[in-house]
């Protein structure tokens, strides 16, 4: 036995439902589809187990017995032909119409029908998973095939030696560093260059340490100002002792009376200290 017939005895169990029913069907009443309604209770002719089987680009519908496996009617689903081998009813969708062959070119259609709807969904989406795994495969012999075909004609570039030949250099600029300044930091103005001091402040020196001055200057115009600067203080000091009546006690000393002396003396003293 040759590998691609071992590659044809491969099979894939796409789906398993323990049990099924198949009905004897009256023939097509119209030409629009078969309805499950008119299919009697009476017209059940077998119960048992159903297998979705895939062998590369064929599948089929198998309808076993659930004890003895023994195989009591095949369904064979050409690839793109799904239509003309499993058909749905027009008024159920659990139960379809299958046809099936003996081997020998007859063929006839029986009714099938699911317990339950999620079982007749799972076995719509078998036989899609199966088309697709078709359809993909083909495509990949297809692009297979065509990049094949294109190989032979595929242009191999020669390996470009970039080495640098004897005698010649390479120059770089680079650019100089800012003076002031580092990067984005000095186009943006936020540069760490050192700004202006403020001026200090200036205190008056402790006592005793020789002449005050005054941090600020007088307001112009000022007369005190003006006398100071001028020495004018000493002369309105020596103006002030002339213009004081008490500042020389000599004068009052004179008109005193002597503390001891006659009474006439007394008298006239007394009568000039009245006067005065």
């Amino acid at each position: 036995m040759s590998f691609d017939d071992e590659e044809e005895s491969f099979e894939h169990t796409l789906l398993v439902v323990r049990e099924v029913s198949v009905y004897k069907i009256p023939p097509r009443s119209t030409s629009g589809g078969y309805k499950c309604g008119e299919w009697l209770q009476s017209d059940k002719i077998w119960t048992g187990r159903l297998r979705v089987v895939s062998c590369k680009d064929r599948c089929e519908i198998r309808l076993e017995d659930p004890n003895f496996s023994e195989l009591f009617a095949a369904c064979f689903v050409p690839p793109g032909q799904r239509e003309t081998s499993v058909e749905t009813v027009l008024d159920s969708s659990r139960y379809f119409v299958l046809k099936i062959e003996d081997g020998t070119g007859k063929h006839a259609f029986i009714g099938l029908g699911f317990a339950e709807r999620n079982e007749a969904f799972d076995f719509n989406v078998a036989l899609s998973d199966h088309d697709k795994y078709v359809k993909r495969e083909s495509d990949n012999d297809a692009a297979g095939s065509t990049a094949g075909g294109d190989d032979s004609h595929i242009e191999v570039d020669p390996v470009v030696n970039h080495r640098l030949k004897e005698g010649e250099t390479i120059r770089i600029n680079v650019k100089p560093k800012p003076t002031s300044g580092t990067g984005m930091l000095s186009a943006a103005g936020l540069s760490g260059a050192a700004k202006p001091k403020s001026p200090a402040l200036s205190l008056a020196p402790p006592p005793g340490s020789g002449k005050l001055r005054s941090p600020l200057p007088p307001p112009p115009n000022d007369p005190v100002a003006a006398r100071i600067s001028s020495g004018g203080v000493k002369q309105d000091n020596a103006s002030r002792k002339k213009s004081d009546p008490l500042s020389d006690l000599s004068q009052i000393e004179r008109n005193l009376p002597p503390a001891t002396g006659s009474g006439s003396s007394t008298k006239t003293n007394a009568v000039g200290w009245a006067a005065f």
